[in-house]
């Protein structure tokens, strides 16, 4: 009796073992996967209160995105290079992209070029505010002028 629960008993424990040493072989290899995913990522800063995100992935396609922390017209830019051909997207502060073809390199342009160059325009409100602000200053110099004068 006790030869035949050892017999069973041994292929048992050998079978939990394969089955075991299986999923740790699985999971080594999505993590080396997940590491071999981050290391293709960087990250860093760019003009203009920006910040630069560069990715390649594995069929060579590379990506490199700009954030803008503060720009009111443009919040990315996008250049993508797939077999040496380069499509740069931007995208509004509202959320519409255009294809922007340019000669500039749109990663160091400023967020305002690159927004010229897509045909992002200034919001209407920021237009009004512009206009106050060129109102108030005209009125400083002729205040200041006429005091001169006087």
């Amino acid at each position: 009796m006790t030869k035949k629960v050892c017999l069973f008993t041994i292929p048992l424990i050998a079978a939990l073992g394969i089955g075991g040493s299986t999923s740790l072989a699985q999971d080594v290899k999505s993590n080396s996967t997940a590491k071999q995913t981050q290391a293709q990522t960087t990250t860093s800063p760019g003009p203009d209160n920006s910040e630069i995100t560069t990715s390649v992935d594995k069929d060579g396609t590379r990506t490199e995105t700009r954030t803008f922390r503060n720009n009111s017209r443009i919040s990315k830019v996008t250049v993508t290079t797939r077999n040496g051909v380069k499509t740069v997207t931007a995208t509004s502060r509202s959320g519409a992209e255009k294809v922007v073809d340019t000669t500039e390199d749109a990663l160091h342009a400023t967020g305002d070029k690159v927004a010229d160059a897509a045909g992002f325009t200034v919001a209407a409100g920021e237009k009004v505010a512009n206009e106050v602000g060129d109102k108030a200053e005209d009125a400083k110099d002729k205040t200041i002028w006429t005091t001169k004068k006087v």
